[in-house]
């Protein structure tokens, strides 16, 4: 267990830790454009590939779709909490899955963040007005080519949500000490395009993280943790 997870319980001083933490250890910038000619040449983003090393071939086989989350973190009055939706079942794509809030970065998106401010307005009716950005995780490539962009941002508690059935089932909160608690992340395998692959799980309860988003929040507690954990 890290100590910003052992800290949580005693709510303002997990708040202020992280807040911290956050100012120092998150990217201040979002990451621009992999710049091939670069010497030396730039290493690939997280991804599906940090567990299985095969697929950032067939990732990078052609240009990544650019997309963006929000990793929304809320403070609440004993504890700090990361909301998260559950994708509404009838969706093409990820249809029941947990997800943060987010999608593809249209052309009209000046930014990842303005990008994930619009989904998560448009999918849980949050205000943007009422997401204070604290920085950005390391992009994350998925093994299906799309280039992640993880925007955190601290939400205001009384924040009020309206989902759009059409997108989100549900939306709920995890408490943050319990993600950071490493004894939390599992490692769990199925089988994939013909062949078992291991990824990321973080089961809460009935709840199960997975796949992508089990990877950005795995992302979160390399960047928050003490050298030493």
């Amino acid at each position: 267990m890290t100590d910003l997870a052992a800290s949580t319980a005693q709510g303002s001083l997990a708040l202020d830790l992280f807040l911290e933490r956050a100012r120092t250890r998150l990217r201040p910038e979002p990451p621009g454009p992999q710049d091939e000619t670069a010497n030396p040449p730039p290493s690939p983003p997280r991804g599906d590939h940090d567990l299985e090393p095969d697929v950032l071939e067939a990732a990078l086989s052609r240009p990544p779709r650019l997309a963006a989350v929000l990793v929304p973190v809320v403070p609440r009055d004993d504890a700090v909490s990361v909301l998260f939706t559950l994708r509404s079942p009838h969706l093409r794509d990820h249809s029941g899955q947990i997800a943060f809030p987010g999608g593809k970065i249209d052309p009209g998106d000046p930014s990842p963040l303005a990008a994930a401010l619009r989904e998560a307005q448009e999918e849980i009716g949050l205000d943007p007005a009422a997401v204070t950005p604290l920085g950005y995780l390391d992009p994350y490539l998925s093994g299906t080519g799309f280039l992640v962009t993880p925007v955190v941002g601290l939400v205001a508690p009384d924040a009020s949500l309206t989902l759009n059935p059409h997108e989100v089932a549900e939306a709920f909160e995890v408490p943050l000490d319990f993600l950071m608690d490493v004894a939390n992340h599992a490692l769990h395998s199925r089988e994939w395009r013909g062949r078992q692959r291991r990824y990321y799980a973080i089961p809460f309860g009935e709840r199960y993280i997975w796949g992508v988003t089990a990877g950005i929040v795995r992302n979160l507690y390399d960047r928050l943790r003490d050298a030493d954990e």
